[in-house]
């Protein structure tokens, strides 16, 4: 396993932004990308350069999810534009219409 190149910090804003900002995509990421169709909630617990870490409710059960980036990350401006896609695939997955497309 190659070392992340993003350092605590970074992990901590990015996870901190994604769970107290955007929950709902956090959730639509892993029920379409991450095999977890039946989650009802899901929060970001890291990233490295290869993909975000999560962990999903099921019930009463907590799982963790790994969902890849579509290609290897190494600068922090990379992550945004990668969650966002990640956002968009797991709407069309899940035959929903992603904010800001018609």
């Amino acid at each position: 396993m190659s070392p992340n190149p993003f350092s605590p910090d970074v992990v901590d804003a990015v996870t901190a932004h994604m769970n107290d900002d955007h929950p709902e995509d956090t959730l639509l990421i892993c029920r379409g990308l991450g095999g977890e169709p039946d989650a009802t909630s899901a929060r970001m617990t890291g990233l490295d350069g290869q993909g975000g870490d999560y962990t999903v409710t099921i019930g009463s059960t907590e799982r963790q999810v790994r969902v890849p980036w579509s290609e290897p990350l190494t600068e922090r401006p990379q992550i945004r534009a990668e969650v966002v896609d990640l956002y968009r695939r797991a709407c069309r997955e899940l035959g929903l219409t992603p904010r800001g497309e018609h």
